[in-house]
């Protein structure tokens, strides 16, 4: 008897935390600097690690990518996204910056986004869905 084969893929997932780090009426939002999608914007974070929760993965990634510490505060969203090449869970949380200073030691670049101009900068696809968390959150419609 011949045997089927199955050749559905199975894809890659992987699972991140992102900060929307906000002040005042600002969103901190950086651009990637390599990869598929080099110069388009996303919140910061990066993977969680096994035996890490959500926020410590969050706390330990900006370290890293901006070199401050920040306070991990409430759940903003949590996205799923198939990307071509993996799947994306990511938990996002409202955050501030306990430093001053911000260095890029990762990013091609960063911005202090006024939340009414979220929409007027290429987003990761991911990121696209948080927009609307944010704007719901803020009880604001941000431009289109």
């Amino acid at each position: 008897m011949e045997q089927k084969q199955d050749f559905t893929e199975e894809r890659k997932s992987i699972r991140v935390a992102a900060a929307v780090i906000r002040k005042d009426d600002r969103i901190f939002s950086t651009q990637r600097g390599y990869g598929n999608y080099k110069d388009w914007w996303e919140f910061p974070g990066g993977k969680i690690e096994p035996g890490e929760t959500p926020q410590e993965a969050l706390v330990r990634e900006i370290r890293e990518e901006l070199d401050t510490g920040i306070r991990v505060g409430e759940l903003l969203s949590s996205v799923e996204y198939n990307y071509p090449e993996f799947h994306l869970s990511m938990d996002c949380f409202w955050c501030e910056i306990d430093e001053e200073h911000l260095t890029l030691l990762e990013h091609e670049a960063a911005r202090w986004i006024p939340i009414s101009d979220l929409r007027q900068v290429k987003w990761l696809p991911a990121d696209e869905e948080v927009l609307q968390a944010i704007e719901q959150s803020m009880g604001e419609k941000t431009c289109s």
